[in-house]
């Protein structure tokens, strides 16, 4: 008889990770999943080898909230190389055109006026949205090129942060879905010379920022699994920007039995966190039509 295949602890929680560059998120993912003797994790959204900054990573339970997590703002710092365009809109790709640069500021600060608020994006061929059931990425490796539909996307905030006449550096707040890579691209050619980025930094994603993350090496150097553990933060963390809702403990019993209950101080519309007295927080609501708030996504059994 084999030896059976060791599983992992149930792990419950969040942890806050600073990825390093030159790893993939799923390989950071495992890092850290092996290093927490976890059970069971996943990640909020990738980021490109290339790219550092703020993955935050689920466990146990806390995996429920990943997809809540993807839809939220992000914040970024990057720079961008102007006059090469590289296959994968990166410094990763090889570069397949080189143009003069020959810019000022103000060129480059009416040109970044296009891509503030809410415009519609082509996705890169290197990214992982799937055609078809085939990621785009797999492809674009195979050198088929395929049109791809725009994307709305929004970009709250965007600031030159500096320019050194082939060096641009810009630091942006955007929507769910936006890619810096397709950003770079798409300035480098209404500026007609090309771009590629060069560095990323994630610097926030909703409320959970980059000042509270660990990196790997401070994981490592901690002792045992249990020491990391302590790392963690509580899954609710990440749902900060949802309006808190206390729930009284009968009204708790009924909805996690599925039912629509009333609750004091619930907002119009949406989705909130919800807690009871009993059990702290027992996961996220949705309101009615009727103003009651009803079960969307629960973590405790009653």
């Amino acid at each position: 008889m084999g030896r059976r295949k060791r599983r992992g602890d149930k792990v419950n929680g969040m942890l806050l990770l600073d990825k390093p560059v030159g790893i993939t998120s799923n390989g950071a993912l495992q890092d850290v999943k092996h290093l927490m003797n976890a059970a069971k994790a996943g990640h909020t959204g990738s980021l490109d080898p290339i790219a550092t900054g703020l993955l935050p990573l689920c466990f146990g339970e806390t995996t429920k909230l990943s997809g809540y997590l993807l839809e939220l703002e992000k914040r970024y710092w990057t720079r961008i190389r102007l006059g090469q365009s590289t296959e994968t809109g990166d410094s990763e790709g090889a570069i397949v055109q080189t143009r003069a640069v020959e810019l000022n500021q103000d060129r480059i600060e009416a040109a970044l006026e296009h891509f503030r608020g809410t415009f519609d994006q082509i996705p890169p061929m290197y990214s992982a949205i799937k055609v078809n059931g085939q990621p785009l990425y797999k492809l674009a490796r195979q050198g088929i090129e395929i049109e791809r539909k725009p994307r709305q996307v929004t970009v709250y905030n965007l600031e030159l942060a500096a320019f050194d006449g082939v060096d641009l550096e810009l630091e942006l707040e955007c929507s769910s879905g936006f890619y810096v890579r397709a950003l770079a691209y798409d300035l480098g050619a209404a500026l007609g010379c090309g771009g590629h980025v060069t560095a990323l930094r994630r610097l926030s994603v909703g409320d959970l920022d980059i000042a509270d993350a660990v990196t790997l090496d401070q994981l490592k150097e901690c002792g045992a699994a249990i020491e990391r553990r302590k790392m963690l933060i509580k899954g609710e963390e990440g749902l900060a920007h949802l309006p808190r809702v206390d729930l009284s403990v009968d009204a708790a019993f009924y909805l996690c039995r599925g039912q629509d209950v009333r609750a004091d101080g619930l907002p119009q519309e949406g989705m909130v966190r919800l807690f009871s007295s009993d059990s702290g927080f027992i996961g996220i609501g949705q309101i009615t039509d009727d103003h009651r708030v009803g079960p969307k996504r629960l973590f405790v059994k009653r």
